[in-house]
């Protein structure tokens, strides 16, 4: 990872609303995760749940993550509480740099201090979506889709 100093989360801010707002993934990567101005918008009407953070890299905001807290997830009729992370934009020339990585790690120790013993993620398919780099950090497909996502998760020990 090329960086400035450590990469750390930041709450957002009115500080740093512009430069989260001012994330933006690559072009081919737009049809598997919403804009940062969806994620916080969702955040806004989910206050209970929503956990957004700015990644930062020295005074470079380098991407975006939101991460779900304690929600109801349905599943086969039948309901059980998961958290997890719910987005994940890494701007489009900080790619490969290992701030994904360090975003997914960041949510599992949160995850962690919380006492939750998974990380549930979903992804949406294809040749430019991010199941190669969820299954490469450990994720394991449970068989389950959200929508027309495939789910992952990763335990926690």
């Amino acid at each position: 990872m090329t960086t400035t100093a450590a990469p750390r989360l930041e709450e957002i801010t009115p500080k740093n609303l512009k430069a989260a707002l001012g994330i933006r993934v690559r072009p081919d990567q737009k049809f598997a995760v919403e804009p940062v101005v969806h994620s916080l918008a969702e955040a806004y009407v989910h206050p209970g749940s929503a956990w957004p953070r700015l990644i930062m890299d020295g005074d470079r905001a380098v991407g975006f993550l939101m991460a779900f807290l304690d929600i109801d997830w349905h599943e086969d009729g039948g309901s059980v509480v998961r958290s997890g992370l719910w987005r994940l934009n890494i701007a489009a020339d900080e790619q490969g740099k290992g701030y994904g990585r360090f975003a997914v790690h960041a949510v599992a120790g949160e995850l962690r201090r919380r006492g939750t013993k998974e990380l549930y993620v979903t992804w949406s398919p294809g040749a430019h979506g991010p199941e190669h780099f969820y299954l490469g950090l450990g994720f394991h497909k449970t068989g389950e889709t959200a929508d027309t996502e495939t789910v992952g998760v990763l335990p926690l020990p």
